[in-house]
């Protein structure tokens, strides 16, 4: 044979073993039905490379045996979800269970409701984009709005396909590729791998994970993707956010889609008609769950009607057509060495048992929080306790019994301090609530953490706790309103710093100058004002010299005003007035403002029919969800309020319409039937 003749042979050996392979990675990953050994797919697979390796013309970079690590990475890239990434709401309890189920029944008004359920994965939630069936880009769920560009590390893992199956038309054969598909899913460390990688890292007197998830999410987020390689990681997918198309009319049909296009998909998934048959699946997979390959800690149960899902909405950062069923978390019983006392952010001193390492739930902790004297006085816990220990939600380890038989008689009673254990400031209690805190502006551990809290919200990534001491240390900052003072040449003379990481850190700072009215107000840690509250106030408000103005009435006019804005209440609007009537507070904001901070101002919804309106919902809406209701409301020029006072324009009455229809009547508040809105929109 000539050698154009030898060329063509060598290129459909490489093909046939590129098809061959790439079918044995379907059924290993997606089918679960590996039809050879893992020692044929190996000799397959090394027969490729060796081809490849002598003829080079032939490499394909969409191919899969192109998942080899690429260029070691400096940081990561942000990237923006074109949706938000959201999380679950949990219930611990079939009671529950049911409660969610009959307040999603009311807003339907049906009960012909199909669930389905799926196992709830212990692993790190992404994103993958494709572009033309090629893996194009992908990214960790990050706050929900914005993630990290791991796409290098992703193509690691195998069971990521690089180039997608064409999924099978209804009622035909395969058609192509669709354009573009967003496909979120987890990625999952085995236990059997988790086990070995930890063994190993004890031999190299490297870091040991504590549990499979936080491998997973650590092996991705390494810089050099090779290291990722190295760690054997799964994926499974469960959503399809978006694609170009095809019509999806359920979630079940989503995952029947995945699989079409090539995707692991979890094959204890099911369809359920009641949530009767639902809790028959928890318990049925509650029995396989001590040996399921992966960390697991419960069920997510959907709506599997995509429209009903659309109906039903979104309310803060969880959709209310989902629900994660937790199993009972692991227990565990220790002894509590001793009580200490953390300083938060916002002053709350909060005591925190110490006790001997335990093994709890698949991890070793030695702290629980006791949140506060009245959980420990309910507790009845003394140091020396024997306690009993479980992880809520099988993350956050906590004191959940004393067993009082076991004790000596050396236990010791513990008193929360009178002074600040970081400051020695006198404690104060707040009107209204549990916690102590400390006063003091200045307080050393109060501001710590607070430096930490700011720039995380900021997004200022190079400026770790470590590196924050350290020019608190060196007397180059004072408080977050020094960090936009820093210079290069302020950075650059420290032990183990240098140009480079100098001017990475002052870039970085640059960068983030501009902030948005909402993370401005959230970073500011103002009491009981968390990320939702901070965008409903940025909405509102518009700028912050409008909201400091209102803020810093009397008390009564300010709270007035403020506590009409929906999921707003009084103490949300004396905490705004408390800390705005702060001259202190006042002079932080200017000199954030002096040293470069830019506050984007949020643009007004163009004026609509419902223009200077205020409507309260109440009751159950027979059409459509009180959140589509609002929706719509707000798009026309309205606003929305959660409760009822005289500034009220209406309020809609829905079926079971509760006290808040009583107090419109009590005011004269104009009450509308669901028809009488209708013709209004």
């Amino acid at each position: 044979m000539n050698k154009i003749e030898v060329k063509k042979e060598i290129q459909q050996r490489i093909e046939k073993l590129r098809s061959e392979i790439s079918r044995l990675r379907n059924a290993y990953h997606v089918e679960n039905a590996p039809s050879v050994t893992d020692d044929v797919y190996d000799s397959l697979s090394r027969e490729l490379k060796s081809l490849l390796k002598e003829y080079p013309e032939f490499n394909n970079e969409s191919s899969n045996e192109n998942r080899v690590a690429g260029k070691a990475l400096d940081k990561f890239v942000k990237v923006n979800h074109k949706s938000r990434m959201l999380s679950l709401n949990d219930v611990f309890s079939f009671e529950e269970l049911e409660d969610w189920g009959n307040r999603m029944k009311k807003l339907l008004v049906t009960d012909k409701v199909n669930y389905f359920c799926e196992v709830k994965f212990d692993g790190l939630a992404v994103s993958l984009i494709y572009e033309d069936g090629k893996f194009f880009r992908g990214a960790t769920r990050g706050d929900g709005f914005i993630g990290e560009d791991i796409t290098e590390n992703l193509k690691m893992i195998e069971s990521i396909p690089l180039k997608l199956l064409p999924p099978i038309r209804q009622g035909e054969g395969r058609g192509g590729v669709p354009s573009y598909v967003e496909v979120r899913g987890e990625v999952l460390m085995s236990k059997k791998t988790l086990i070995s990688l930890n063994k190993k890292n004890e031999k190299e007197g490297e870091t040991i994970f504590a549990n499979t998830r936080n491998a997973a999410a650590g092996s991705v987020r390494q810089l050099d993707p090779q290291l990722a390689k190295e760690r054997h990681l799964d994926f499974s997918a469960y959503d399809v956010a978006e694609i170009s198309g095809i019509n999806i009319e359920t979630h079940s049909d989503k995952h029947e889609l995945l699989k079409q296009l090539g995707f692991p998909v979890d094959e204890h998934d099911a369809i359920c008609k009641n949530l009767s048959e639902v809790e028959d699946f928890i318990k049925k997979f509650e029995k396989i769950r001590p040996d399921f390959k992966f960390g697991t800690d419960g069920i997510v149960i959907s709506v599997d009607d995509l429209k009903l899902q659309e109906t039903l909405g979104v309310v803060g950062k969880a959709p209310r057509y989902m629900a994660a069923f937790k199993y009972p978390a692991e227990r565990a019983t220790t002894t509590v060495k001793d009580v200490r006392v953390n300083v938060g952010r916002t002053g709350v001193l909060t005591p925190l048992a110490v006790f001997e390492p335990t093994l709890v739930a698949g991890s070793t902790v030695s702290k629980a929080t006791l949140h506060n004297i009245e959980q420990i006085e309910r507790l009845d816990l003394r140091i020396g306790d024997t306690v009993v220990i479980q992880k809520a939600g099988d993350v956050i380890p906590e004191v959940v019994e004393v067993l009082v038989k076991m004790r000596t008689g050396k236990e010791k009673k513990f008193n929360m301090p009178k002074v600040c254990p970081a400051c020695d400031t006198k404690i104060e209690k707040k009107e209204g609530l549990v916690a102590s805190f400390c006063p003091n502006p200045k307080c050393s551990a109060k501001n710590e953490r607070y430096l930490d809290f700011f720039v995380s919200v900021f997004g200022i990534y190079e400026l770790g706790p470590k590196i924050l001491r350290r020019f608190k240390d060196e007397g180059l900052i004072t408080d977050a309103g020094d960090i936009f003072t820093l210079q290069k040449e302020d950075i650059a003379p420290l032990e183990r710093f240098g140009e480079k990481s100098a001017e990475n850190i002052i870039n970085e700072i640059n960068l983030k100058k501009k902030i948005s009215l909402s993370k401005f107000l959230w970073a500011l840690g103002i009491l009981h004002v968390g990320e939702e509250t901070a965008r409903d106030l940025a909405q509102e408000f518009g700028t912050l010299e409008k909201l400091i103005s209102v803020a810093r009435q009397d008390l009564a006019s300010s709270e007035d005003k403020i506590s009409e804005i929906e999921n707003i209440g009084p103490a949300v609007s004396k905490s705004l007035h408390n800390y705005f009537s702060d001259t202190h507070n006042i002079s932080f904001i200017e000199k954030l403002k002096k040293n470069g901070v830019s506050i984007e101002k949020v643009e007004k919804k163009k004026a609509g029919k419902f223009n200077g309106m205020t409507f309260v919902l109440t009751g159950a809406l027979a059409t459509m969800s009180r959140e589509l209701a609002k929706e719509k409301i707000l798009a026309h020029g309205g606003k929305v309020s959660g409760s009822v006072s005289k500034n009220t324009s209406y309020v809609v009455a829905g079926e079971e319409a509760g006290s808040k229809l009583t107090n419109a009547q009590k005011l004269g508040v104009k009450v509308l039937t669901e028809e009488e809105f209708l013709k209004m929109l």
